[in-house]
Parts: C-alpha cells; structure tokens; sequence
C-alpha cells in the first residue's frame, strides 16, 4: 500500500500535527524523518521492518556503511538515522553538563551514550573540579584494557594539565559483562597508587555494559 492510500488520519505526519508527536511509535516517528520509502515498500512498513528486525538499539549504533547494507537503505536514509541518534546522544549529555557526578549511576548516565554499544574497549577519564563536575572527559586508549596500553603517564597528563581535582576512570566491556577481570583490577590499582603519588584522587573506577554498571568504589564500600 502506498502512502497516498492511506487515510490522512492514520498518516504519521498529519497525526503528529493534529494529536503531538508523543503518540507516535517508534516505527511512527522513524518514518517522519525518514520521509519516504521505496518502490516496493511504503517509508510506514519499512520504518515497522526496521524497528522490529533490528530494534531502536541496534539500529543506534550502526555505521553509516552498516546502515547502508539494509534492505532499502541507501545513503540519504542511513545519513538521516544516523543524525537522528547523534542528535539524541547529544541532547542527553547536554543535560549531564554542569551537574556534580555525585555516584557510580550519575557517570553511568554521563558515559553509557558515548560506550555503550562499541564494538572495542575505551578507556575514558573524567576530569572532575571541586564540586565534583566534569572539566574533560577524554578517551586514552581504544582496543583490548591491558597494562601495556594503559599508562599512568597517559591517564594522568591531561588532568595536570586541566588542574583537575580528582579523576574518575571508565571503560566499556563490549560482551555486556561488566564484572572486572584481573587485569581490570591490576590497572586500578597501579592507577590509584600513581594519583596518590600527584595528589589527584581517584574516585571510581567504573566499568559500563549494555546491562548496567560496575562500580569499584561501591563494591569496595
């Protein structure tokens, strides 16, 4: 069925006009970016393809060449999802900004749009000022967490250099998994032992996953 077929008031966009976005489904929404469809397949039905083959998630953390290897995606539509689930990513660290990370969940919410769903471990830092609020947040290293990759020299030269009053350290495990193997513990450890030695605290060491977050400080506590 095309989309002139279809009665306007079951219409994604005029729906939106007369009743507000907020009643419209995922596959909805994606159909009103998306704007059209292909000569087989109404933007409506292929907008419900996407969502429940692929689900909202899945589709968030494909490449541009990923999206293009979907059934009826060329590049104008996978340039559009992808700026779609930018622009989201953005907008919620933009309300992370200025807020004190006061626990393990707050970097959680502060990290997981940028790690979680990569297919390689980041290791991040957060650069922190008194209040505990981020001054920086940076990425040291990106490829599998070892001692040999990850250097306190690395980790803590950036937060010299931004006079950061404590840092906090994250990485990601790609697998979901989030309890800490033993390198992840040897590397804390040395990590801890080199802030004592340049007065800058660290605070947390905290590994994230699709599934949730594993704090050292809270199992520490």
């Amino acid at each position: 069925m095309r989309i002139k077929e279809i009665s306007l008031d079951n219409r994604p966009r005029e729906r939106m006009e007369k009743q507000g976005a907020s009643v419209l489904s995922d596959a909805e929404l994606l159909a009103v970016i998306l704007q059209k469809g292909t000569r087989e397949e109404n933007v409506i039905d292929m907008s419900h393809r996407l969502i429940s083959k692929y689900g909202v998630d899945k589709l968030s953390f494909c490449s541009l060449n990923e999206l293009q290897e979907i059934k009826g995606i060329g590049k104008a539509k996978a340039s559009q999802i992808l700026a779609l689930f930018e622009f989201n990513k953005r907008h919620t660290l933009s309300k992370q900004n200025g807020k004190p990370i006061k626990s393990a969940k707050d970097v959680y919410d502060y990290c997981s749009p940028k790690l979680v769903g990569t297919d390689k471990e980041h290791f991040m830092i957060l650069h922190l000022d008194t209040r505990n609020r981020v001054i920086k947040d940076e990425i040291v290293s990106v490829g599998t967490l070892n001692s040999s990759l990850i250097h306190p020299r690395e980790v803590f030269k950036s937060a010299i250099k931004e006079s950061a009053n404590s840092v906090i350290l994250i990485h990601n495990h790609p697998s979901g998994v989030v309890e800490p193997s033993d390198e992840d513990i040897k590397i804390t450890d040395v990590l801890i032992k080199s802030g004592e030695l340049l007065s800058i605290k660290v605070l947390d060491h905290v590994i994230v996953g699709s599934e949730g977050y594993y704090s050292f400080n809270e199992r520490r506590d």
